[in-house]
């Protein structure tokens, strides 16, 4: 990394750290929250859905302003917005307020989004999977680490609203970070990427074929990570007759295997292996392990394949985005909000497509369900995987340095 950047970087990956952290607050507060607001477990989850929605409805925009403003602005503005929802939702006095609180921190993120992920691809251009990815990684480690506060909260009986309200205090110093930061100008960045890529592609990338592809893996990279998130624990006891707390820990297990995956992606990227490979691998070995899932009904095979499920949903909506604005550079702002729109319908559209399903009573169609959606992810990156092979000037996918 150039060190120039170093420090605008820094701000980024600790916004993504909160965000982590951000993005399982509620459902980890929900017997405070649920008492706050009078409120039961479906309330809380109407809220989660509401950031959803907040993301879903702004992502086009967030993407247009980054090209047109820049990445700074939004960033800041992200983490200001994502203060407000923090301190917001404790000391919201009814549910309707903190739904508006809730709907902030969608477009919290989006604004985030649309200005990190060009931001980095901008400042690291030759190793900008490895820069994409880490945004992941550091947003697993926040997520690890919110329980444990929440935990010594508890423990020592403090107001639960610190768990908010820290993360809002580091939002908002961060914000000065972020401020103080050198970011490329708009002139430098462009000149800069077409020096990039004068030479890289033969022929000009097509938004209507290797675009569509992208954006359709967008949505179902954020679908597989999604019915795994929801459906692990169910599964495990319905279907490997496995006792809650156990079934729980496959969680756990899924959380480490996302960890470990996308630090080892942030090492590998570019250096040995090319983030259009990874887009194509990854799903083939989540559809080999959901058929294992489904084939071997045994709890110690059900936690070993939850790492690999945890190891190959991780990273790829974050990597389709880095190959994204490589092909279409010019409006990497607006690209990444297309493919984070369809990331967002995904998480909208799932948790209620598979809740239908799980009416039928046979949790496993759920998980051959899985497989369906594993199948078009495949088959969208092979077609990007060819089509990158035929725009490259150099054709090599796999890089031995």
């Amino acid at each position: 990394m150039k060190n120039q950047y170093l420090k605008a970087a820094s701000g980024m990956y600790i916004n993504y750290f909160l965000l982590g952290m951000v993005n399982i607050i509620l459902a980890s507060n929900m017997p405070s929250l649920t008492e706050q607001w009078d409120t039961d477990s479906t309330g809380i989850s109407y809220l989660i859905a509401a950031i959803g929605i907040g993301r879903l409805l702004t992502y086009g925009l967030s993407g247009v302003l980054s090209d047109k403003f820049g990445r700074k602005p939004l960033i800041m503005v992200s983490s200001v917005i994502m203060g407000v929802f923090l301190i917001g939702i404790p000391f919201s006095p009814t549910y309707e307020m903190a739904f508006v609180f809730a709907l902030l921190a969608g477009i919290s993120n989006s604004a985030m989004d649309a200005g990190t992920y060009p931001a980095l691809t901008e400042m690291f251009p030759e190793s900008a999977g490895s820069a994409s990815v880490m945004v992941k990684a550091f947003g697993s480690l926040g997520a690890t680490i919110l329980p444990f506060i929440i935990l010594f909260l508890t423990t020592n009986q403090l107001f639960y609203g610190f768990a908010f309200l820290v993360p809002a205090v580091i939002y908002f110093m961060n914000m000065f970070l972020v401020l103080s930061a050198s970011f490329p100008s708009k002139s430098e960045a462009v000149s800069k990427e077409e020096d990039l890529h004068s030479n890289r592609f033969i022929t000009e990338p097509k938004f209507w074929s290797e675009g569509v592809a992208l954006i359709i893996i967008g949505f179902t990279s954020t679908a597989l990570f999604t019915v795994s998130q929801i459906w692990l624990p169910s599964f495990g006891q319905e279907v490997a007759g496995m006792q809650s707390s156990s079934a729980i820990k496959l969680l756990s297990y899924y959380s480490v295997g996302s960890l470990i995956s996308v630090l080892l992606l942030s090492i590998l990227l570019n250096k040995w292996i090319k983030p259009v490979t990874v887009i194509l691998l990854y799903p083939m070995i989540t559809l080999l392990t959901v058929i294992i899932i489904l084939t071997i009904h045994s709890p110690i095979v059900l936690s070993i394949s939850s790492f690999f499920l945890g190891a190959s949903t991780a990273g790829i909506f974050q990597l389709t985005i880095a190959i994204m604005t490589e092909l279409f550079w010019r409006k990497k702002g607006t690209v990444t909000g297309i493919v984070a729109t369809a990331s967002s319908l995904a998480s909208v559209i799932l948790p209620i497509a598979t809740g239908l399903i799980a009416k039928s009573g046979d949790i496993s169609h759920i998980f051959l369900f899985d497989c369906f959606i594993a199948t078009i992810g495949i088959l969208a990156a092979a077609f990007v995987y060819y089509r990158y092979k035929k725009l490259k000037q150099h054709q090599t996918i796999f890089n031995h340095g």
